[in-house]
């Protein structure tokens, strides 16, 4: 199979044409097209469409939706009876939307002492002009005056993608995400997107959506 790719040449107010995310590939599962450009119309069409940018440094920018979708029922989250326990006794504070760029900054770091990151400075740049736009939100863990945890991610209608998270402290990034879960659903968010899934998100409660199931939540 040849993979699209997309032409980087988009003007103000062209909607930008994606494949339809069904002629994606199964192996590796969802990797759609290539190329086209980091721009808010461009990031914002394609999470409408139930497709994300990821790509390494020195790759082109390549877009994904693979199937199955991983994701959290906002509602009915999973929290481990220990990590309540924790809480109870936890004196972190949290705050939504006041250092959007350090938390993306901090989930970019390498998370082993040799390992990469897939978060260049073309992504960051990105979704903090989505931010700017209102378009991308984060919550952030807060011990004192020490940012400690956090998660950014999209929010298009009443979908909120997310996107990457950070750990600081133990249990940091899960207190963000349970909180961010929890406010989702006060909301009237119905699901939190995880996009692929891991162990550790399958215990806290994620499951997979069938892509074509995930994109009619989406339209």
């Amino acid at each position: 199979m040849r993979l699209p790719f997309l032409d980087s040449s988009l003007s103000e107010g062209d909607e930008p044409a994606f494949p339809p995310v069904a002629q994606a590939t199964a192996n590796p599962n969802g990797l759609l097209a290539a190329g086209g450009d980091l721009s808010p119309q461009r990031l914002l069409a394609a999470y409408r469409r139930g497709i994300f940018p990821w790509y390494s440094p020195g790759e082109p920018i390549l877009w994904w939706s693979p199937d199955p979708r991983t994701v959290f029922l906002t509602d009915c989250m999973h929290v481990p009876l220990r990590f309540k326990r924790w809480l109870r006794s936890c004196s972190w504070t949290l705050r939504a939307d006041s250092a959007f760029e350090a938390v993306i900054r901090a989930s970019a770091a390498p998370r082993e002492e040799h390992g990469g990151t897939w978060l260049d400075a073309h992504m960051i740049a990105a979704y903090c002009r989505l931010h700017d736009l209102g378009h991308a939100h984060c919550v952030e863990v807060w011990d004192g005056d020490e940012l400690v945890g956090g998660i950014y991610g999209v929010a298009i209608g009443r979908m909120f993608f997310a996107e990457s998270m950070f750990s600081r402290r133990t249990n940091a990034s899960k207190v963000a995400l349970f909180a961010l879960s929890r406010t989702l659903a006060l909301w009237g968010f119905p699901m939190l997107d995880a996009q692929v899934r891991s162990q550790h998100l399958l215990t806290l409660g994620a499951a997979d959506m069938p892509r074509i199931v995930f994109c009619r939540c989406v339209a």
